[in-house]
């Protein structure tokens, strides 16, 4: 405590240092005696101010060199982390990196950031067993394989009259009757064993060297092995992140993203299973099961709901499982969910709104849409699900929620007979004209063509609205780069055209493909199945052009390059559109090139994007050492792998019995009842 001469106020920094002055000079200008005579309180004070303002000065600069030496400890404590940090990274990336070479679906969706990369562990092979046990209870059987086309014609099997329209040779694989959804029985058992071998190692880096059959192996040994990736999938899954949406394979930890309606939506398990029955993953998809049925539960989900996502992902996977194995159990869910999402289509139109709250029950659209607009590719994804789902239930309520979306499209003002991306939930009316067959767009036209063949042709508004659009598509956004490549420019207002093009549009070609099955006129058929291996090429063009050889999420066409990417747009998420559009083209075609691009993608993704304890997304395919983002998509087990798997299964789940929604979840398609049209 610090005193004046008076011996009563504290002295600050203000009071300090004009007594020390003053103190200063009584000592220098007063004579002795007259020091001597003043009383001894003065003396006293004289001299405790001086202690005082001592230590009280002393004590200051103490306090800010201990501050200093703090800060320069502090700068080299932080400095030293970011070393350290940076030479973790260095190293693990060193042992995720393959060392083979092998070459041959915001987002929306769906922005990481990486987290420190954890060594694997051992991988153990292990045993699958393809055929079921006895008391599986697998009510529907595996689909007829029809007679294999005539050799020297691929087109003739692009019409669905034909009961063997889908069939090709089967390069020597025999029939796989004897597995839940595929497989070649005893034989596949014998192969599978050898391909695990050559996937698994001691070594935690030769385990990741990834799928190493050539191109002369058998389709046989080719399923196993893209089984196999699936089963590596769902064990780390399993391992790491069982019961949460989905996994960081890199990290080993637990992923999600907002639009599953919260943490616990078990968001691979409903959305991959069907892809665990189809590939006779039988002990596998017995958890699925399991876990959907006694544990997965949509009131659950704590946040906002995607109605988009929740349908094609949840209510999608459900429907299927299903119609795959008669259980109950899975239409009751499919329906839970269903109710939970009506609040999205109490709008003035019945166009559906983005967002549902499950907990306060109401509905509402994204910020950023337009100023709160409803967006094309969501609203207009629906039908499929709740057109099925009445089907199944015999309610019609579903159906007559999106009959009713369909029918304000149908009758809106269309800018060059095109759908722009975002319409006003209450006036019915599009309020941009940015048109995109990528994001924001894409599925809504797929819809309409795939909805048309699920009600067995019999739904003319859909197949109507389709050819208006798909010559809108043409006439407007179809383009050709100086090289020769067709692409579909994006329209950001109807006189600017986008050069780009993006992994999402490339969809397309099955989508042209499945129209020209379905087009009566030879020409025209013709025409779109050009168009379709056209763009086909496009997009395999977007692959092979990249280090890595995976096509990046968006490429651009200009004067001096093309199907090229920017920074920012250059990275993979595991999507599956690329393998989808060569998928629909082997079937419909039976061009042999199309298997093989798939095998090249599927060689390319298990050396780049293979991780500790599943698959992860890459930041950059122009990389020869690309960075992984840490996130195992939903979507990569049940749409890319299944897709590649079944072009090389292609005679199950054929394209003239069942249609595959846009999350790749195949429905049987039904011929509507006349009278209730359901």
């Amino acid at each position: 405590m610090f005193y004046d001469a008076n011996c009563r106020n504290r002295l600050t920094m203000k009071t300090v240092f004009p007594n020390l002055r003053i103190l200063l000079y009584l000592c220098l200008h007063t004579k002795k005696s007259s020091l001597r005579s003043r009383n001894k309180k003065t003396t006293l004070c004289v001299f405790f101010t001086l202690r005082s303002s001592v230590v009280f000065l002393c004590t200051t600069l103490c306090v800010v060199f201990l501050i200093r030496i703090f800060l320069c400890v502090a700068a080299v404590s932080v400095l030293f982390l970011v070393v350290v940090h940076t030479n973790s990274l260095n190293n693990d990336a060193k042992v995720n990196r393959a060392d083979s070479i092998v070459l041959g679906r915001d987002v929306l969706a769906r922005n990481r950031i990486l987290n420190p990369i954890v060594v694997p562990e051992e991988v153990k092979p292990v045993r699958v067993e393809i055929a079921p046990k006895p008391n599986d209870a697998i009510v529907l059987p595996p689909p007829e394989r029809p007679a294999a086309p005539v050799a020297g014609n691929p087109n003739n099997n692009l019409d669905f009259e034909d009961d063997n329209t889908n069939a090709k040779k089967a390069n020597g694989a025999e029939a796989d009757a004897d597995t839940i959804g595929g497989g070649n029985g005893a034989k596949d058992v014998d192969i599978y064993a050898k391909s695990v071998e050559t996937v698994t190692s001691k070594d935690p880096e030769e385990s990741n060297k990834g799928v190493v059959a050539g191109p002369d192996d058998t389709d046989a040994v080719k399923r196993d092995q893209i089984r196999e990736m699936l089963r590596f999938s769902w064990q780390g899954y399993k391992n790491y992140s069982w019961g949460a949406n989905e996994l960081r394979p890199v990290s080993k930890g637990i992923h999600s993203q907002n639009i599953f309606g919260g943490s616990k939506m078990a968001a691979t398990i409903v959305d991959g299973a069907d892809s665990l029955y189809i590939m006779g993953l039988t002990k596998e998809y017995e958890e699925a099961r399991d876990f959907i049925r006694d544990k997965f539960d949509i009131k659950l989900a704590d946040g906002s709901l995607s109605v988009f996502e929740t349908t094609i992902r949840f209510i999608g996977g459900l429907l299927t499982l299903y119609a795959m194995t008669g259980d109950e159990f899975y239409k009751t869910k499919a329906v839970g969910i269903a109710d939970v999402l009506m609040p999205a289509f109490n709008t003035t139109t019945g166009i559906a709104k983005s967002l549902v709250d499950p907990v306060r029950g109401t509905a509402s659209n994204y910020p950023w849409a337009q100023g709160g607009s409803s967006v094309l590719a969501e609203f207009g994804s629906l039908h499929l699900e709740f057109a099925y789902l009445s089907h199944i239930t015999g309610d019609r309520k579903y159906l007559d929620k999106v009959k009713t979306i369909r029918d304000v499209l149908d009758k809106a003002e269309k800018p060059r007979g095109l759908y722009p991306n975002y319409i006003n939930p209450s006036t019915g009316k599009f309020t941009a004209e940015h048109v995109s067959l990528g994001a924001m767009g894409d599925s809504f036209y797929e819809y309409l063509i795939k909805s048309y063949i699920l009600t067995n042709k019999t739904d003319s508004q859909a197949l109507k609205m389709h050819v208006g659009a798909s010559e809108a598509i043409q006439a407007n956004m179809l383009f050709t780069s100086k090289s020769g490549l067709k692409y579909l420019a994006e329209l950001r207002n109807l006189n600017t055209p986008e050069h780009k093009m993006g992994h999402l549009a490339c969809f397309v070609p099955g989508m042209f493909a499945l129209e020209s099955v379905n087009e009566a006129n030879s020409t025209r058929k013709a025409t779109l199945l050009q168009l379709a291996e056209d763009l086909a090429n496009t997009c395999h063009e977007s692959y092979i052009r990249t280090k890595t050889h995976i096509g990046p999420e968006m490429f651009y066409f200009n004067d001096y390059d093309d199907a090229t990417s920017k920074r920012g747009e250059n990275g993979y998420v595991l999507r599956p559109e690329v393998l989808e559009g060569f998928f629909y083209l082997w079937r419909l075609t039976g061009n042999q090139k199309y298997k093989d691009w798939i095998w090249d993608a599927v060689l390319a993704i298990e050396k780049y994007c293979k991780a500790p304890a599943g698959y992860s997304g890459i930041r950059d395919v122009n990389s020869d050492k690309p960075n992984q983002d840490d996130v195992q998509q939903s979507f990569f087990l049940a749409e890319t792998l299944k897709y590649a798997y079944l072009a090389f299964d292609d005679e199950a789940w054929p394209l003239d019995k069942y249609v595959f929604n846009t999350e790749a979840h195949p429905f049987p398609i039904w011929q509507p009842d006349p009278v209730t049209g359901l």
